[in-house]
Parts: structure tokens; C-alpha cells; sequence
């Protein structure tokens, strides 16, 4: 059984203003490093490769975080941040 995924609109404000995509916030969270957060809260984490410049700076990684409330029936992203290295 796949669980739902859904992204709360906060967060769907976050992915484009911090440089990630709808399908990297999915993939992290489908296949990424599950990691504890604050306030009880589940993270998941991956890298992707980057190659390339965000705010005039070249960096070869970006590191998706994937902040989530686990409900019973789908998983809410509630906010999402972004590294490059």
C-alpha cells in the first residue's frame, strides 16, 4: 500500500523559493534518509547531484530536507529546506 503524500501549501511555497522541485520533495521523501525533527516530528534527507549555480554561487550538491507530520492515512510535508554545496 502506497501512503499519500501531500504538501502543505507553506511548504509549497518553500520549494521554488529555496531552489528544490515537487518531484526532489517526493523522491526525499520516498527514498530518502529518515532522520528525527522537533516537536515529535520525522525529516528525511537526500542529496542530489547539482552542478550548477543558485544565487551567483556554483555548488555541486544539493541537499533536500523533507520536514513531515505522519497522519494515519497520508504523510503532510509541512516545510522544506534546501543546502547546496
Amino acid at each position: 500500500m502506497t501512503m499519500e503524500i501531500a504538501i502543505h501549501p507553506h511548504a509549497r511555497e518553500r520549494v521554488l523559493e529555496r531552489g528544490t522541485s515537487h518531484d526532489e520533495v517526493i523522491a526525499t521523501v520516498m527514498h530518502g534518509e529518515r532522520i528525527p525533527a522537533k516537536y515529535g516530528r520525522v525529516a528525511f534527507r537526500r542529496n542530489f547531484p547539482f552542478g550548477g549555480c543558485w544565487r551567483d554561487r556554483a555548488y555541486e550538491t544539493k541537499q533536500v530536507e523533507v520536514v513531515v507530520v505522519e497522519e494515519e492515512d497520508r504523510i503532510l510535508v509541512i516545510t522544506v529546506i534546501v543546502r547546496f554545496f
